[in-house]
């Protein structure tokens, strides 16, 4: 911005455990997507070090990144981002096309991917067919079929209403208890407090780190 730099991230530093269930909380312009964009290796950063799963992964290249992210991490948006014209197991066997897996094999992973989730009985539906909540229910299955070492959910619930985001949020606790990494980017703070430990932004820097010693609270 003429000769300010402004830094979308400011000296940002924590470490995420396997097993971990993780919130990056704030608002418009505080630095989380450009944090998610990071953690997801959809970018690099200018400075500083990212490593994953024992891995630094800060100054690969494309296809590199690429790579990692087919391998390792596992994406939930908001939008869902579900072929439209594809089912519920075809969807989730997406990933899986990517790394070079098809046939049998794929479907059965597909399918252990969405009984998962509670949609054994739903893999043949178009996302027309089935509600938001099983929408993304089947885009946390897609996250899981390649059994990543984080799965990284961009307002996993932005698009819910209140009842559904609940069940989603009951998910990835459950995931969470079978030792699934997760972590929550989102500006809810309600539903920041379903994780065992938030990490509050606010000008590219972190303002506050809430952990809970008890673990997790139960969904009411």
């Amino acid at each position: 911005m003429g000769e300010e730099v402004v830094h979308a991230l400011d000296g940002v530093s924590f470490e995420v455990e396997a097993g971990d269930m993780l919130a990056i909380i704030g608002q418009s312009g505080s630095g989380k997507s450009t944090l998610m964009n990071l953690l997801g290796c959809l970018d690099t950063p200018t400075g500083g070090r990212y490593i994953l799963d024992d891995r630094d992964v800060s100054n690969l290249n494309d296809d590199q990144l690429a790579e990692v992210r087919n391998r390792k991490i596992g994406f939930v948006f908001q939008t869902f981002n579900l072929l439209g014209r594809t089912t519920a197991l075809e969807n989730v066997e997406v990933p899986l096309f990517y790394r070079g897996e098809s046939g049998a094999k794929a479907k059965m992973k597909a399918m252990e991917a969405l009984d998962r989730v509670g949609l054994a009985d739903r893999v043949k539906h178009l996302p027309n067919q089935l509600s938001g909540g099983q929408r993304q229910r089947v885009a946390v299955a897609r996250a899981l079929v390649t059994h990543p070492a984080i799965v990284l959910a961009d307002e996993p619930t932005g698009n819910l209403d209140t009842a559904t985001s609940l069940d989603i949020m009951k998910l990835f606790l459950d995931l969470n208890d079978q030792g699934v990494t997760i972590i929550i980017v989102t500006h809810e703070h309600d539903i920041a407090a379903y994780c065992g430990c938030e990490i509050h932004l606010r000008d590219g820097k972190i303002i506050k780190v809430v952990k809970r010693d008890n673990g997790k609270p139960s969904p009411s």
